[in-house]
């Protein structure tokens, strides 16, 4: 069987970051694709590369040439859920009933909430933002209020697994909140210190470090991904 995972820029495309992560993780041989963000325009070269493999032109694109050459697996969850059923080994979910139900409840929240979270602090690994950070946070209740979520549904998680990570062990949630993490990280927004403990743990995970470093050698500062600032930042100590 031969994977491809089609993503974005490292830097900035925190999906594609999550289902490189679930193949990394899990040990999975697989070719890489990046298409260069240029804009999300309809007819951007991005736009253009990504409609020619699936409906929505979007990234990451799972490609797996058992299913033949027309079957494409579109958006973060799909293919988590299709890499778990396909290599059952790799134990990308939880063992336990309970806990892979739990699991799934934390990703369905992550895929579509956080939204003051995911807006005002997009990813970027290659910066380091806490001025823009502590703005945000003094100016914008929504933040502050998905943040202390976070804080309270992984101190919830904590008390039930014991960790270090969300269930003990690696699996999908942990993928869904790495890039969590990093935001975390480059807007340096303020945690309580078990909190900051999982964040430091997932950005050594060495699949984490691999990925970040690859961003950080990209040298592809895109001003359209960027409207709060005019010039690249240093880069973030994460490793």
């Amino acid at each position: 069987m031969s994977l491809t995972l089609v993503i974005g820029n490292k830097n900035y495309s925190s999906w594609s970051m999550r289902a490189w992560l679930v193949l990394k993780q899990a040990n999975l041989a697989f070719t890489e694709q990046r298409v260069r963000f240029d804009s999300f325009d309809a007819q951007s070269q991005f736009k253009q590369s990504l409609l020619a493999i699936n409906p929505i032109g979007k990234v990451p694109v799972l490609l797996d040439s058992s299913l033949g050459p027309d079957t494409a697996i579109w958006d973060t969850l799909a293919i988590c859920e299709y890499l778990a059923e396909r290599y059952p080994d790799s134990q990308l979910w939880p063992a336990d009933t309970a806990d892979r139900a739990r699991a799934r409840s934390l990703c369905a929240e992550m895929h579509a909430g956080f939204g003051a979270l995911r807006s005002l602090c997009p990813m970027n690994i290659e910066a380091v933002l806490p001025d823009v950070g502590a703005r945000l946070w003094r100016d914008n209740a929504h933040l502050r209020d998905d943040v202390q979520r976070l804080i309270s549904l992984w101190r919830h998680q904590f008390l039930r697994s014991g960790g270090p990570l969300l269930f003990g062990n690696f699996t999908i949630a942990d993928a869904y909140f790495a890039p969590v993490c990093l935001r975390l990280s480059t807007y340096a927004l303020p945690l309580p210190d078990d909190v900051q403990a999982y964040v430091t743990h997932v950005l050594a995970l060495p699949s984490v470090v691999a990925w970040v470093s690859a961003a950080l050698a990209e040298h592809d500062f895109l001003p359209f991904e960027e409207p709060y600032r005019t010039r690249a930042s240093p880069a973030p100590s994460v490793a």
